[in-house]
C-alpha cells in the first residue's frame, strides 16, 4: 500500500493552465527559449563587461595544458603549480609541462591496491550496505583530491612530459576506466568470497598480489610503463641548452621541483552544521595509497579562505584550488559569475540556496580544480580572480577563465596553500587530529 497521497488533479493543471495563459510575454519566452535553449535566453551580457581580463596581481604562468576527454584536473591543476615554479627558477619555455601520464599511471595502479583493501575491511557487511554500495558504485575514477597526488609524488617522483608523454587513453579515458571497474568488481567478488570462506591474509595477500599483477600489465600497455631513469634534455627561454643525464624521478623532483609537500595543506569552507570553523576533517574510504599520505582539510571562513589565496598570489605563487565549474559558468566565454544568466528572471522562479543547503541537499559539490594565477584588489578587497584552467586554449582567453569573486563566494571549496601564509591559530588548528566524515560528504568529492 502507498504511504503518498496526495496526486495532482484536474483542477490544479486548470489552475496552472490558467495562470500561464495570463501572463502576457508566456508566449515570447516559449518561443525564445524553445528556439535558442535555457542558458542562451537567460544570458545576461552584462557579466561580460564587468569580467574584464585585467588584474592588479597577474602571474605569467605561460602556456595552458589540455586534459582532454579525461578527468585528471585535480592532478593537471597540483602540477601545474609546480611547473609554475619551475618555469621562473630554470627559465623552462612556456610549453615545459610535468608528465600527467605518469602520475595517472601510479594512481590508478595504487587506487586498485586501495580498492582491494575496501573490500577486504567491509567483506563482513552485506552487499547493500551503504559503505558496500558505495565502494561497488565507482570502484576508481580518475578523479582526486590534493592529499592524493601528493600521496603519488611522494612516493613515486615526477618525470618531464618529453619522457612519459600522453597516449591515446591518457587522454580519452572511458574505455580504461570501464574496463578497470569491471576488473576490480569482478575481483570484489573472489576476495569478499575468500574472507566469507575464512581464507588467511597470507593466502588473500598471494592472491591479491596476483590481481595486481594483472592490473599492472593493463596499465603498462595503455599508458606505457613508467620510466625508472632519465636524461633531461632541454632549451631554454634564452635557447640555451641544458641536459642532466640519469636522473630518477624522485631525484629530478629533488632538484628541479624541490617542494616540501607536508607544507602545502587543503582548506576548505563547506558552511554547514557538520564542518566547524578552524576543525580538520577526513573522509573515510577517501584515498589512494595504502599507508600514504591521508586526505586532511581545515574549515575556515570564506574571509580566511581568501585572505590565504590572496597572500600566496603576492608572493608570486599560484593556487591550486576546487570548485563546482558548472555552476553559473560560460566555458565558452571562460566567465564564472553569478550574474552570467538570469535563469530566476527568465522562469520567474526563486531558484537561490545558501552555499551550506546546496551541499546537504546535493545541488553542489566539488567537481573540477583549476589554478588560480592572479586576482584584481580594489582597496585592498577583490573583485576577480584569473584562474588557469586545464581545458586547452581554445576556451575563455586563451584558456584562461575569469572569475568573480562573488561567485568564489558561492560555489569555491577549497584552496592549497603553504603553512608559511597561516596564522598561528589557524596553524594551530590544522595540526588537530581530524575528524573522520562519512564516504559519501561532499568534501570527499573529486575533482
Amino acid at each position: 500500500m502507498s504511504l503518498l497521497s496526495t496526486e495532482i488533479t484536474p483542477d490544479q493543471i486548470n489552475r496552472y493552465q490558467e495562470e500561464l495563459a495570463s501572463r502576457k510575454d508566456a508566449a515570447v519566452l516559449e518561443r525564445a527559449v524553445k528556439k535558442n535553449g535555457i542558458l542562451a535566453t537567460a544570458q545576461d551580457d552584462a557579466a561580460n563587461v564587468d569580467m574584464t581580463p585585467v588584474f592588479s596581481i597577474d602571474l605569467d604562468t605561460g602556456h595552458v595544458a589540455n586534459q582532454k576527454q579525461s578527468g585528471r584536473c585535480w592532478m593537471f591543476a597540483a602540477l601545474n603549480t609546480m611547473r609554475h615554479d619551475m618555469k621562473d627558477t630554470f627559465n623552462l619555455p612556456g610549453d615545459f609541462e610535468l608528465s600527467q601520464n605518469y602520475t595517472y599511471f601510479w594512481d590508478k595502479f595504487e587506487k586498485a591496491n586501495y580498492f582491494y583493501e575496501n573490500v577486504l575491511a567491509t567483506a563482513d557487511k552485506p552487499l547493500d550496505d551503504r559503505k558496500v554500495a558505495f565502494l561497488m558504485t565507482t570502484p576508481q575514477q580518475d578523479g582526486g583530491q590534493w592529499d592524493m597526488i601528493c600521496a603519488i609524488i611522494e612516493k613515486y617522483g615526477v618525470v618531464p612530459q618529453s619522457v612519459m608523454p600522453e597516449t591515446f587513453s591518457s587522454s580519452a579515458s572511458s574505455d580504461i576506466n570501464g574496463l578497470l571497474n569491471l576488473k576490480l568488481r569482478k575481483d570484489a567478488v573472489e576476495l569478499r568470497e575468500l574472507v566469507a570462506n575464512k581464507a588467511s591474509r597470507a593466502e588473500i595477500d598471494e592472491i591479491k598480489d596476483r590481481k595486481l599483477q594483472e592490473i599492472y600489465r593493463m596499465l603498462a600497455y595503455t599508458f606505457g610503463e613508467p620510466v625508472q631513469k632519465f636524461d633531461f634534455e632541454y632549451r631554454d627561454e634564452n635557447k640555451d641548452y641544458h641536459i642532466d643525464r640519469d636522473l630518477t624521478p624522485k631525484s629530478f623532483f629533488d632538484k628541479y621541483v624541490n617542494w616540501d609537500l607536508s607544507q602545502y595543506v587543503s582548506i576548505i569552507n563547506a558552511p554547514t552544521d557538520d564542518k566547524a570553523y578552524n576543525k580538520t576533517y577526513t573522509v573515510e574510504m577517501l584515498g589512494n595509497v595504502v599507508n600514504g599520505r591521508d586526505v586532511k582539510h581545515l574549515s575556515v571562513s570564506m574571509a580566511d579562505f581568501k585572505k590565504l589565496a590572496i597572500e600566496q598570489l603576492q608572493a608570486g605563487q599560484s593556487v591550486w584550488f576546487g570548485c563546482d565549474v558548472g555552476q553559473s559558468s560560460d566555458r565558452k566565454a571562460g566567465i564564472m559569475d553569478t550574474k552570467v544568466y538570469a535563469k530566476d528572471e527568465l522562469f520567474d522562479v526563486d531558484f537561490s540556496m545558501s552555499k551550506a543547503e546546496r551541499l546537504d541537499y546535493g545541488e553542489s559539490l566539488m567537481t573540477h580544480a583549476m589554478v588560480l594565477t592572479g586576482v584584481d584588489l580594489v582597496d585592498g578587497k577583490p573583485t576577480k580572480w584569473k584562474v588557469e584552467n586545464s581545458w586547452g586554449d581554445k576556451v575563455g582567453n586563451k584558456g584562461y577563465f575569469i572569475m568573480s569573486d562573488a561567485w568564489m563566494d558561492q560555489y569555491c571549496y577549497q584552496v592549497v596553500v603553504n603553512k608559511r601564509f597561516m596564522s598561528e591559530d589557524l596553524l594551530a588548528a590544522q595540526a588537530q587530529d581530524p575528524e573522520m566524515l562519512q564516504p559519501w560528504d561532499p568534501m570527499g568529492a573529486l575533482a
